[in-house]
């Protein structure tokens, strides 16, 4: 029971570094838009949440094959994207997840672990 998909998230850019932060969003989008294309990815979805004064103000939500997401994770190309993130974002990173039917597959392991 392998996860599905990949959140990417974010809380806001550097101060000072706004400018390097909507480059690389845009260079970003197009990355995932060819993985979408060559088939590394399903999808992915963009999201930005309206102000709640939370530190989770975006992210970016990576379906796809297991195996391939695991091959993606491990790639130098994500490395590279991390890495520059990391350069100019605050409270980045991902994290693995769950959808559809393997949901319902996480949520038996749960009720199966709650004692009698």
């Amino acid at each position: 029971m392998q996860s599905n998909t990949i959140l990417f998230g974010w809380n806001r850019p550097l101060v000072g570094r706004e400018h390097l932060s909507a480059t690389h969003f845009g260079e970003f989008v197009e990355y995932l838009g060819s993985l979408a294309k060559s088939g590394t990815i399903d999808s992915f979805d963009t999201v930005f949440l309206e102000p709640h004064g939370g530190d989770l103000n975006g992210f970016f939500l990576l379906k796809g094959d297991p195996a391939a997401l695991n091959e993606l994770t491990g790639s130098e190309d994500w490395a590279r994207h991390m890495t520059k993130a990391g350069m100019h974002l605050q409270g980045h990173g991902f994290v693995r997840g769950f959808t559809g039917d393997a949901v319902m597959d996480r949520m038996q392991l749960w009720t199966g672990a709650i004692p009698d």
